[in-house]
């Protein structure tokens, strides 16, 4: 069912109406079949970047859209409840993009950004690795500049788009500091030294690669370093915040999904006389789904209007991902109750919408890393 939202203006109403449009025509007819398949729609994106939906949160004097960040995240939305792995990939692209567009030189973005907002270029972000996801400041990548060029060595885990991308946001240590040591560099695909590993047999989220990136001596030149040198890690943790709210969208997104999926199921499945829907308790379960996606949709608008006006948002976007994705693993799990043994087929989609709402929970930082947010914020009255 139509969710009707609250809009800042006519432009914003127009855009999201094309953004409906655009997901039910391109990606709800194809999704499936590239899920079961694990085909990477690498096409999409391009067809996503050619009508301005991945430059949409950047300003226009970089090539963006310009739009609030409550707009943008109600885009994925939109698109999370169409195609989870495709709205992710766009997420992903956008956390890609953010380090040049708010940390490099004007010179830089002049020469990448362009291409990146307009979908020609897809990008990967590359900072976890095997021993230091949670802690970022553990990695053991390194960076050594040597005759004007970097060069960087380790091993990369997780990484969206790996393999396919044409780009890769890469953090590497350049220093042993473990607060202070680390940088931000913009690594080209098809260099040598570059590769990728197979992509992981994962429960969800079939259509979107992900796969260790592992750099051999990978080199760049110096005007690849992207912001001052030993400043990767509040890059990072900068671009981490906008991203745990893409991904508090994506994860409202799915939710409405599986709701609107079961409350169907459940208007038209007949049991003692009287479609299931009227029965006291499926219905008191439905409620407390709707519940759950108006309240993930409320802490990330919150959250984006607070970066929108300038203001700190780090506590409310762990908030908004922890409500989120908490809420979106059970809604999705209560969808497959809803429609029983049905539920638990291929042949419904609520079976693949529990699948991905549960690495959700795990990805831009654990939903214990976000309690953990959360917690030294308040302790220290912020």
């Amino acid at each position: 069912m139509p969710v009707r939202r609250l809009l800042p203006s006519a432009e914003a109403d127009e855009l999201m109406a094309l953004v409906r449009q655009l997901a039910d025509r391109e990606l709800a007819p194809v999704a499936a079949e590239h899920e079961r398949s694990s085909i990477f729609p690498r096409e999409v994106f391009r067809t996503l970047g050619r009508v301005g939906l991945l430059g949409l949160p950047y300003p226009q004097d970089v090539g963006g859209g310009g739009v609030p960040y409550e707009v943008w995240l109600q885009v994925l939305e939109e698109l999370g409840a169409r195609w989870a792995s495709v709205a992710v990939g766009v997420s992903v692209h956008a956390l890609t993009c953010f380090p040049l567009a708010h940390f490099g030189s004007a010179e830089q973005q002049q020469r990448w950004l362009p291409d990146m907002l307009e979908g020609e270029l897809l990008g990967a972000y590359c900072l976890s690795e095997q021993d230091a996801g949670s802690d970022p400041a553990a990695m053991r990548t390194r960076a050594e500049l040597a005759n004007g060029r970097y060069r960087l060595d380790g091993v990369k885990a997780w990484v969206t788009h790996g393999g396919f991308a044409d780009f890769y946001t890469t953090m590497a240590r350049t220093d042993p500091s473990r607060s202070g040591g680390v940088s931000c560099f913009l690594v080209p695909a098809g260099v040598p030294g570059l590769t990728a590993d197979p992509p992981e047999d994962k429960m969800g989220l079939t259509g979107s690669a992900t796969a260790t990136m592992r750099f051999d001596g990978v080199r760049v030149d110096a005007d690849r370093l992207i912001g001052a040198r030993g400043q990767g890690l509040p890059i990072a943790l900068a671009a981490l915040d906008s991203g745990r709210l893409g991904i508090a969208a994506i994860a409202t997104g799915l939710a409405q999904a599986a709701l609107d999926d079961a409350v169907a199921y459940a208007r038209e499945r007949q049991t003692f006389g009287k479609a299931i829907v009227d029965h006291q308790g499926l219905g008191f379960l439905l409620a407390d789904m709707a519940a759950a996606v108006e309240s993930a949709r409320a802490t990330y608008l919150d959250a984006a209007r607070r970066k929108d006006h300038g203001q700190p948002y780090s506590r409310a976007a762990s908030i908004a991902k922890l409500v989120a994705t908490d809420g979106a693993m059970k809604v999705t799990t209560d969808a497959v109750q809803v429609l029983g043994g049905y539920g638990y087929t291929r042949d419904f989609r609520v079976e693949r919408y529990m699948r991905e709402a549960k690495v959700m929970q795990i990805f831009e930082g654990t939903n214990q890393i976000q309690r953990l947010v959360i917690a030294r914020h308040l302790a220290k009255g912020t």
